[in-house]
């Protein structure tokens, strides 16, 4: 109740219009893009304590060091260690089949541009889990930010990555020069 209340108050004040559908009825894979800003982060709190939707995010093991780890925590932070990636796709398919239910807020174009193409660990967890994937995004452009569609992955990767171009083609992202294309790096790999 304190958070949506924050969020009403923060999206009262805020320059930024939240445009958004509905919120997931289900467990989903959140897609925060382009992310090229620690801003994102305030917006996708936002999004998520205003829509009600309970979020998990993955973000860089250093986030969770010293006195920024418990409340990186509290806000639904899961530390992903770089050298092992993979092992954050594990425990959150575990999560998920546990039972536990939250929107999972992954930034796959990594940390705020410089890379040349997205991380496939979304598409893996959403595929192993069922999950569907949700696309969030901030638009510096027409100064929107919300959740667009839901979609269902079907693991044609390059078929489901064509539609995540398609809605992220006109989203440029607080810091447009940052914006990382929506393309992984093995797309032709069925397997991702």
């Amino acid at each position: 109740m304190i958070r949506r209340l924050v969020a009403r108050i923060f999206w009262f004040f805020s320059r930024w219009e939240l445009r958004t559908e509905p919120a997931p009825t289900r467990p989903t894979v959140l897609i925060g893009a382009p992310h090229t800003s620690n801003w994102d982060f305030v917006l996708m709190l936002g999004i998520a304590w205003r829509l009600g939707i309970p979020v998990r995010w993955l973000g860089k093991a250093s986030l969770f060091s010293g006195w920024r780890g418990p409340i990186m925590r509290a806000l639904g932070g899961i530390p992903v260690q770089r050298d092992d990636a993979s092992r954050v796709v594990d425990e959150v398919v575990a999560r998920v089949h546990s039972g536990e239910v939250f929107g999972l807020v992954v930034t796959p174009d990594g940390t705020r541009g410089g890379n040349t193409h997205w991380k496939s660990g979304f598409y893996r967890i959403a595929r192993e889990t069922g999950m569907p994937v949700t696309l969030g995004y901030v638009d510096r452009t027409t100064m929107t930010t919300g959740l667009g569609p839901t979609i269902e992955l079907t693991g044609d990767v390059s078929a489901d990555m064509d539609r995540i171009r398609a809605f992220y083609a006109d989203k440029a992202g607080l810091r447009p020069e940052r914006r990382t294309e929506p393309r992984l790096a093995n797309e032709s790999d069925a397997t991702v």
